[in-house]
């Protein structure tokens, strides 16, 4: 091969090179973007209350696309201001590994996928923790790619806040009746009062109805939700308050307090 050939077969391999340079470069630094962006929305959302969600407006789109008026029902309030028994109420029907967990409970996962292979009512395993995450930081579009994003986040969240926060952040932002979210604007349109003054039967009720609070009411609880809710005052019973400031799961504190007895 002349000298002038081998320049023609440089000269060509050099465009496919540089292109292939910038590409990968370009995915480095979207995913450095991400990484540093992502992390830093974790954190504001640490000292800053969230007042719109993806799910918000996703269902908002929903509304107009149908021609209504979008209803957003939402009331931001502190830990401090919802009432215990509403925060031992998820705890037992959603996550009573909740304190022990760090953002995802594999017996969990395990047990509601012995529960789908028996045909029975799809359940999910998901953690509050998860749920939170979803429901801050994701569209509720189900992909493999949302999972990977919602288990991304869950560990940023782990990490970065702390589990007062995390439970905090859940009941203000989950989706509790048609076009209502979180605890507050749900206390006062199904019963007629603030969070912090949630009784223990009327907590349970709204838990029993968290699977799919738009087809179902806690004010006006279906036999199934009747049901539901008296399970979920039974666990409470069992686990006692949520304490934050110890490392035992609830369930873990009932099971020790009962072999004492």
């Amino acid at each position: 091969m002349t000298k002038d050939n081998k320049a023609k077969v440089t000269d060509s391999k050099a465009p496919r090179k540089s292109w292939w340079g910038r590409f990968i470069r370009f995915i480095r630094n979207l995913l450095l973007i991400f990484f540093i962006g992502s992390i830093g929305w974790v954190v504001i959302d640490w000292f800053t209350p969230v007042f719109i969600t993806p799910l918000m407006i996703t269902r908002s789109v929903e509304s107009m696309t149908q021609g209504k008026m979008p209803k957003n029902s939402k009331h931001w309030v502190s830990i401090d201001q919802i009432s215990p028994n509403m925060v031992q109420a998820v705890v037992a029907s959603e996550d009573n590994l909740f304190l022990t967990h760090h953002g995802f409970s594999f017996d969990a996962i395990n047990k509601a996928f012995e529960h789908n292979l028996r045909g029975k009512r799809m359940r999910g395993g998901s953690t509050i923790s998860q749920q939170t995450a979803k429901n801050v930081f994701l569209f509720p579009q189900r992909s493999y790619i949302r999972k990977g994003l919602e288990a991304y986040f869950t560990v940023l969240m782990e990490l970065i806040w702390s589990k007062q926060h995390i439970i905090e952040m859940y009941l203000n932002v989950i989706e509790m009746g048609n076009g209502i979210y979180g605890i507050e604007a749900a206390s006062q349109e199904l019963f007629g009062v603030h969070a912090s003054q949630l009784t223990k039967s009327q907590a349970a009720a709204i838990a029993a109805c968290l699977p799919n609070p738009r087809r179902f009411n806690a004010a006006n609880p279906s036999p199934y939700i009747q049901r539901r809710k008296a399970h979920i005052v039974n666990v409470m019973s069992k686990i006692g308050p949520v304490d934050f400031s110890k490392k035992e799961a609830p369930v873990k504190q009932a099971r020790r307090h009962k072999r004492r007895k």
